[in-house]
């Protein structure tokens, strides 16, 4: 465990900001769930995560986080066996093999996955720093990627897949990516896409993505507005909801759409919207600026760090919880296709809350035990 000095290290603001996330996260989900029985026990399961998340992030940053860097490639091989063994006896929920059921548990390990990429990522361009910037540096990588990122497609999980993949780019980058690369990536991103959008909008079929994947990218590019169910049912609901609760909002449990379950997953996808509803803009900008907060934090610590290991790791958690906050938030507001991306440490799920608070603990352990700066 931590001496008692070591503790001054330890960044509390950070740990302060994920608490506040965190219980808000709990309050909204109460009113998000308006009394609907078969949901009655979400808030309490929500709290026992809270609870054990909490514990968890102290545990993480008392343990060094060059102890991970050991067992980088342990680790690795292990979230690989889950995913392998997700797809082959794993429980099905809306089209997706994604969980383990153990008693009341859902384990979701390509929650774990996000965390031990970040790990193996950070260990395999650290121990590589001083190594020519070249394709095969770039291949390596490359190929502790797809070995991860192959199994979460097969589940189908598409969303995650792309946050691993923005993960390892975003740390390629900080490895001191060259620029002609990055413009290489950007234009083979660009033809891709161009031609993933024309196979779709050409009805044909695309290896890798499942029809319910296609049709989120239809719905959003070729919205119906009389729809009265699926994704497209589900962003109308959520646009009413944040357009509805004004500068300040309709007060706690007091927002229609959400009481009255016109707004649909209000617990888990939409609960940015549920909480523009009842907090309004004033309450949304609050909830981004600490969740932004948050993402600063850990890009100081990253700063900080004592040796490169530790500055990737907090980087990369810094990657995810940005880009993973700022996809809810823009499929909430329409500008991005429905993904099932939760809200950093608000929206309800065991896995994914458990994942990014060890996420936090593991910046918390580069802060204690870098002991470069105080902060």
């Amino acid at each position: 465990m931590l001496k008692r000095e070591t503790w001054r290290h330890f960044d509390y603001w950070l740990f302060g900001a994920v608490l506040v996330l965190c219980v808000f996260g709990v309050i909204m989900i109460r009113s998000a769930i308006a009394g609907n029985l078969e949901l009655a026990t979400t808030v309490r399961n929500q709290t026992i995560y809270v609870s054990i998340g909490m514990v968890l992030i102290l545990v993480t940053a008392s343990i060094n986080y060059q102890t991970w860097k050991s067992l980088a490639r342990l680790m690795y091989f292990i979230g690989v066996g889950l995913l392998v063994g997700i797809n082959l006896v794993g429980d099905a929920a809306f089209g997706s093999t994604r969980w383990f059921q153990i008693g009341i548990i859902n384990i979701q390990p390509s929650e774990l996955a996000k965390i031990i990429i970040i790990i193996a990522l950070a260990d395999y361009f650290s121990r590589n720093f001083n190594q020519p910037r070249n394709l095969l540096w770039i291949g390596k990588s490359f190929l502790l990627l797809a070995g991860m990122v192959v199994w979460i497609l097969i589940q189908p999980n598409l969303s995650t897949a792309i946050v691993v993949v923005v993960i390892w780019f975003s740390m390629l980058w900080m490895s001191g990516l060259p620029t002609k690369y990055i413009i290489l990536f950007a234009v083979i991103g660009i033809i891709i896409i161009g031609v993933i959008l024309a196979v779709i909008l050409l009805g044909g079929v695309i290896p890798g993505i499942e029809p319910y994947q296609i049709s989120r990218v239809v719905n959003f590019l070729f919205p119906d507005p009389t729809a009265r169910h699926g994704e497209t049912y589900n962003v109308e609901q959520a646009l009413v909801s944040i357009g509805s609760g004004g500068w300040f909002g309709a007060g706690y449990g007091s927002g229609t759409q959400v009481q009255l379950r016109f707004l649909k997953v209000r617990h888990t996808d939409f609960i940015f919207s549920a909480m523009a509803e009842e907090f309004g803009f004033v309450g949304t900008v609050t909830l981004t600026a600490l969740l932004v907060f948050v993402v600063i934090r850990c890009l100081i610590i990253a700063r900080r760090a004592a040796d490169t290991f530790g500055g990737l790791i907090a980087f990369g958690i810094a990657t995810l919880i940005f880009f993973q906050m700022s996809v809810n938030i823009g499929v909430n507001l329409n500008v991005l296709p429905v993904t099932g991306l939760t809200l950093p440490f608000v929206s309800f799920g065991g896995s994914s809350l458990l994942s990014m608070v060890v996420g936090i603990g593991l910046v918390e352990s580069v802060a204690v035990h870098s002991h470069t700066a105080e902060y």
